[in-house]
């Protein structure tokens, strides 16, 4: 459970980020285990658990407890910190698919995940590369 100094809460939420242009990049292994080790350190950093996450080609699904924050805010964490070192870690996809643009398509979908927990949770299961 989240707590500040006067507020406490838990929030789970189904979030879903897309590559902008939808290129491909997490077919690659080293990309999606970069991804993967980012995700968990930013989870641990900003304390929002995740619970499930899948991993496809051009996007990623993840079950996790934003607390008090407001989507918007968990977003911006989570895409700010990726997108600003995805390029630091891989020059090479900036220079080849991104040019002079950032790394994740403006859109996103973020959902509290109430009572259709379960059903999230196997739906996160079935992407391309499901990590837990």
């Amino acid at each position: 459970m989240d707590r500040r100094s006067s507020c406490v809460g838990d929030s789970w939420v189904h979030a879903m980020f897309k590559v902008k242009y939808c290129h491909n990049v997490f077919d690659n292994a080293e990309v999606r285990a970069w991804l993967n080790a980012k995700l968990y350190e930013i989870s641990s950093l900003f304390d929002m658990p995740i619970r499930k996450l899948g991993i496809d080609s051009n996007h990623l699904h993840m079950k996790l407890n934003i607390g008090i924050r407001s989507k918007p805010e968990a977003a911006k964490i989570f895409r700010g910190r990726i997108g600003r070192q995805i390029f630091q870690a891989f020059p090479k996809l900036k220079e080849k698919l991104f040019w002079d643009s950032g790394f994740w398509n403006p859109a996103y979908f973020m959902d509290n995940v109430g009572k259709d927990a379960d059903a999230i949770e196997a739906y996160i299961s079935k992407q391309k590369y499901a990590i837990n």
